[in-house]
């Protein structure tokens, strides 16, 4: 008594609350739930987006947390600056580029190769323009080497070639730097059993035109008579 007495004569006569921390705990154990009024929660105290609000094991209430997709910001922003970085304007130049290539790699395919694309039938052995050829000239030759003791003629774009033999036209004795004048046909060489024509003025082809052209050679042996001849056509672009 003496001390709260004391207490009261310092403080003027007056009573000063006591700070008693044990009396401001409440242990939830001495809570009953029967006690709790519904009329004494507020709406505004209860937050709807606490996540401490969400039961486990309440499955209402876990499918009501939507899903969350898995970040990769190292991934993401690699992808973002490759795209960045692309230029269009070089991206469309070698996309035109890479397209003029194949254009040339398949010209040179078809003009090289024309042959082994295209077999030659037997007593051919060579034939130019190469079939299918894309890259020939406008003065370009018309050639065919065939089988030994062969001979034949050409029938270009319809119209018929004459063969004339190199025989009958060279001269018997030809002087020291003579040359001889071919005439504008198909020359046959029996020696090596070729047919050459080259399109030139006066010719009944003086030049091709830009485009495709149809060749027809007629062959047959020279003992069996043309009788037997045969026939192997081919084409080829002028450019």
């Amino acid at each position: 008594m003496r001390s709260e007495e004391s207490d009261l004569a310092r403080n003027g006569g007056m009573m000063m609350p006591v700070n008693d921390s044990s009396r401001d705990t409440i242990d939830p154990n001495d809570i009953d739930p029967n006690d709790i009024d519904p009329n004494d929660i507020d709406p505004n105290d209860i937050d709807n987006n606490d996540k401490n609000d969400i039961d486990p094991n309440d499955k209402n209430d876990i499918d009501q947390v939507p899903p969350i997709e898995p970040l990769d910001p190292v991934g993401d922003r690699v992808r973002v600056v490759w795209w960045r970085r692309l230029d269009k304007a070089v991206v469309i130049a070698c996309f035109f580029l890479a397209l003029g290539i194949a254009f040339v790699a398949r010209g040179l395919l078809v003009s090289v190769t024309g042959d082994d694309r295209s077999p030659l039938p037997a007593n051919i052995e060579q034939v130019n323009p190469v079939p299918e050829a894309v890259q020939a000239l406008r003065q370009t030759q018309v050639f065919a080497d065939l089988a030994d003791n062969f001979t034949g003629a050409f029938s270009i774009d319809g119209v018929d070639i004459e063969t004339v033999s190199i025989r009958d036209v060279a001269s018997e004795n030809p002087q020291p730097g003579q040359q001889t004048s071919l005439p504008p046909e198909t020359i046959f060489e029996p020696g090596n059993a070729t047919l050459t024509f080259v399109p030139s003025s006066g010719a009944p082809i003086e030049s091709f035109s830009q485009g495709a052209h149809t060749v027809v050679l007629r062959y047959w042996n020279v003992e069996e008579g043309e009788n037997t001849a045969r026939t192997y056509t081919w084409t080829f672009n002028v450019v």
